[in-house]
């Protein structure tokens, strides 16, 4: 997110809060950044709330690492019951940790007959293709030309968004994101076309081809929503070149998209990796990493995987806990029903406001692009200005895109109707400044 505002600085800025920024700094370091021009100190969250160090609150309508909301009470209750009993590594037996497995394992195709536990998205992709390439022989995979994937050495060399396209190996390949509406969707009618030559590419330079790992809403990206056939025809293409498919459903996965429990079904795609994280455990740190058993068999007999905190008891209770409210409090349908009305909402303030480019959305989660004329510079300006706004005025969202010129919108799942009223009231003012 950028840190530019045309927002003066908070007046109500307290001393203590200044030293906090600055203890901080000293003790964190660069490379942490705060969210926001006036960074909010936050103490305490419940449901799509979050509250300040003043009793200020916020509705959130950026953060999904609560996907069920924040501090939700089932979810606390699993993790403390747990903790105050036994946390311990899978390398003793234990039925909770296989609890967990079978439940989550019984949420996708039945193709996806394993389960290993990680704790975070990061390693989850991280461990994804370092099968990717143990089964395929390859070492070549393909990604979008801003996608994120992770954190980790091996991740990070994967996300343009985070390292830029130079910090891409050579023996990777990116091709543009199936971007819906620029030239009326041509880089999405080609997407297919594009991996296809991203393979033969490959081939030239005598680099085999492992996988294609792709986020299904193409987050960092924009977010996008293609035509599904193009995608199954670009996983097509991967598969006949020996290649495997990794759905990364870290951002759309758990009922995200409110069409099923995971983002790769929309498209009809049968993934021979999912990887998850974030959502997967309300805040507690998970992931994990679904995987087809005949991928695993070589691997897991030449090399092995172990991870001391990835699927210990505390967590498979927590994500057996997520499932369960997921299920239990019908967040699913919640997203499709309540993610249809803010979209309406928002396509309303398109017509209002000559700025607002393209909508786009798939249950709760939002790309609203914002355009000013062909001047990038200028929209990225007013994004991150909008979003500043949105902030001092108690919604939190943010922005993605290799432009900077789309806010991202993506609340926890129990998302109300009034909620998104309030978010689009909020969004209309903010809007009205430009």
């Amino acid at each position: 997110m950028s840190q530019s505002s045309p927002y003066p600085a908070n007046t109500d800025s307290t001393a203590s809060e200044q030293a906090l920024l600055e203890r901080r700094a000293r003790l964190l370091g660069p490379t942490y950044r705060a969210f926001y021009r006036n960074p909010i100190h936050l103490v305490r969250g419940s449901g799509v709330w979050l509250y300040d160090a003043t009793g200020r609150k916020f509705l959130d309508a950026y953060n999904n690492v609560a996907s069920v909301g924040h501090c939700h009470p089932r979810v606390v209750e699993a993790l403390s019951g747990q903790a105050a009993t036994l946390n311990t590594h899978t390398r003793y037996l234990s039925e909770i940790i296989l609890d967990y497995a079978e439940k989550l394992l019984g949420t996708v195709p039945s193709h996806l007959g394993h389960a290993m536990f990680t704790c975070t998205g990061s390693e989850a992709n991280d461990l994804a293709i370092r099968i990717a390439q143990h089964s395929s022989g390859g070492t070549g995979v393909i990604i979008t030309d801003f996608a994120y994937h992770g954190a980790t050495i091996a991740t990070a060399q994967l996300s343009p968004a985070a390292v830029g396209a130079k910090g891409v190996p050579a023996h990777h390949r990116t091709v543009a994101a199936p971007d819906t509406f620029r030239d009326h969707g041509r880089a999405a009618k080609d997407f297919a076309r594009n991996v296809a030559a991203a393979i033969e590419d490959m081939r030239a330079q005598n680099i085999r081809p492992a996988a294609l790992l792709l986020d299904s809403a193409f987050s960092s990206d924009g977010i996008f929503f293609p035509d599904a056939a193009v995608l199954r025809e670009a996983a097509d293409h991967v598969r006949k070149a020996g290649g495997i498919v990794i759905s990364d459903e870290v951002q759309s996965g758990f009922g995200r998209l409110g069409q099923g429990m995971w983002g790769f079904a929309n498209y009809g795609i049968e993934p021979d990796i999912v990887t998850m994280g974030k959502p997967i455990g309300d805040g507690h740190p998970m992931g994990a990493v679904l995987v087809r058993p005949r991928l695993v068999s070589s691997f897991g007999s030449n090399t092995g995987y172990f991870n001391t905190f990835g699927g210990n008891p505390v967590a498979a209770a927590v994500g057996i806990a997520v499932l369960d409210v997921i299920e239990g409090e019908g967040l699913i349908e919640n997203a499709r029903n309540v993610g249809a009305y803010t979209a309406d909402l928002l396509r309303a303030l398109q017509g209002r406001h000559g700025m607002v480019g393209d909508v786009r959305h798939n249950g709760l989660y939002f790309g609203v692009e914002l355009t000013a004329d062909g001047d990038e510079a200028l929209a990225a300006s007013k994004t991150s200005s909008v979003v500043e706004a949105m902030r001092e005025n108690g919604v939190l969202i943010s922005s993605c895109g290799p432009r900077g010129n789309v806010l991202k919108i993506r609340p926890p799942l129990p998302f109300a109707r009034d909620n998104a009223e309030q978010l689009a009231e909020t969004l209309d003012r903010a809007l009205s400044n430009w």
